[in-house]
């Protein structure tokens, strides 16, 4: 027997509940009651073969709260005439989410719409595409408010997220829901107080116009006469974008060449080479470095592991630096190594668009484990003589070793 049970008509009406159908009901233009459930009956054979389970079916649906029904009168030859719901209604919302057990949620749900209408009505289209989202914030959903607030009154404040004084906000709240936070700024700012450049979580900061903890530069100077704070030695230097991009000013005289690589032994242990300096590290995060406008005026030179990420590194540099070099990345180093090879734990499958035929060519046989399975040779295994002597050969005199 297939015909429609108690618990079939809960599921519907929980169905109806997880697709946010329910919750949406509250708007006019999304009205959905009454709504009409899917009720299969029994037939005239089961009336005449299994009629004492047709009335138990009756009684177990008559017991259902929430439900109106439209029954129909059946003449039958052998049971005579007898009524069985024929079509199973709720009337409203309040009935169905009663019939599901979600009438504490549908209340909350409805005090977040009637809050949002008094305080911030432009945010119901949020609520109306994201219901859930909504009501799993309820907790929350004043503090949203607060913030949406505060935007609209101090817009782009060029100020730390520290500085927002409101009740039961702080820092981390702000941190920790800079999704839907972004969202509702979205629709509660004007569109040219919001910078389109920017997005995400990441972009939190730059899109509404907040101050963020400034990127830090890391950088060794290579040759005394290019150190910019007059320090002698081989100062190991930390600064912000902004004075790393201004540093032309407190210079007397910039490098012509700029090394890049990502591991510390590396950056520490580096020769000395006239005229140039060396960045520790930067990752995929080349855009801080496009701050620094003098850059463009030198040679860089990228030293990354030989395995798939570290030429998608190198891609991502010449997104800023379309003239930058590769060194140490070349299948002669590799092949050359074979005693240090290793494995890279998650290979990159992207695709490269700014690598030189050689090196495109070394990221395919990578990326397709023509060589050896998930090949990677990491750049501190490369050993310091094949690096002087790379460096004679890119023409640069090496004058002591940094100890």
């Amino acid at each position: 027997m297939n015909w429609t049970t108690t618990k079939d008509l809960t599921k519907q009406v929980n169905r109806l509940w997880e697709r946010g159908l329910i919750l949406r009901s509250v708007f006019p233009e999304e009205a959905l009651f009454p709504k009409r459930l899917t009720l299969k009956t029994p037939t005239s054979s089961d009336l005449t073969h299994a009629f004492d389970d047709v009335r138990a079916w009756c009684a177990a649906l008559s017991g259902m709260r929430g439900i109106r029904w439209i029954s129909r009168e059946v003449r039958h030859r052998v049971t005579g005439t007898n009524t069985y719901p024929a079509e199973a209604w709720v009337d409203t919302a309040e009935d169905a989410v009663a019939l599901i057990g979600k009438t504490p949620a549908w209340q909350q749900f409805n005090q977040i719409v009637k809050t949002t209408q008094q305080r911030r009505p432009e945010l119901l289209a949020w609520i109306q595409k994201r219901p859930h989202a909504a009501l799993a914030a309820y907790g929350e959903w004043n503090r949203y408010l607060d913030l949406v607030d505060w935007i609209r009154r101090y817009p782009r404040p060029e100020v730390y997220l520290r500085l927002v004084d409101l009740p039961g906000i702080d820092t981390k709240f702000i941190e920790a829901h800079r999704g839907v936070l972004s969202e509702l700024f979205d629709l509660g700012l004007p569109s040219h107080l919001i910078d389109d450049q920017f997005s995400g979580v990441n972009g939190f900061c730059r899109r509404y116009g907040f101050r963020e903890k400034p990127e830090r530069i890391r950088f060794r100077v290579l040759d005394p006469k290019h150190n910019p704070l007059g320090m002698s030695g081989h100062p190991d230097i930390t600064l912000n974008i902004g004075t790393f991009a201004d540093i032309r000013a407190a210079a007397k005289e910039l490098p012509k060449v700029i090394f890049i690589t990502e591991n510390e032994i590396n950056y520490l242990a580096f020769p000395e080479i006239e005229g140039s300096w060396i960045i520790f590290g930067a990752g995929y995060g080349f855009a801080a470095l496009s701050y620094a406008a003098w850059m463009a005026g030198c040679r860089i030179l990228y030293w990354g592991d030989i395995d798939t990420h570290g030429f998608a590194v190198l891609n991502e540099l010449r997104r800023v630096f379309p003239f930058a070099e590769s060194f140490l990345m070349d299948r002669a180093t590799l092949l050359a190594h074979r005693t240090f090879w290793g494995t890279e734990p998650s290979p990159s499958t992207a695709t490269l668009s700014r690598l030189e035929r050689k090196e495109a060519a070394l990221y395919d046989d990578l990326k397709y484990n023509r060589i050896a399975p998930k090949l990677r040779l990491e750049q501190e295994r490369v050993s310091y003589s094949t690096l002087c002597n790379q460096l004679l050969a890119l023409g640069f005199e090496i004058h002591e070793c940094i100890r």
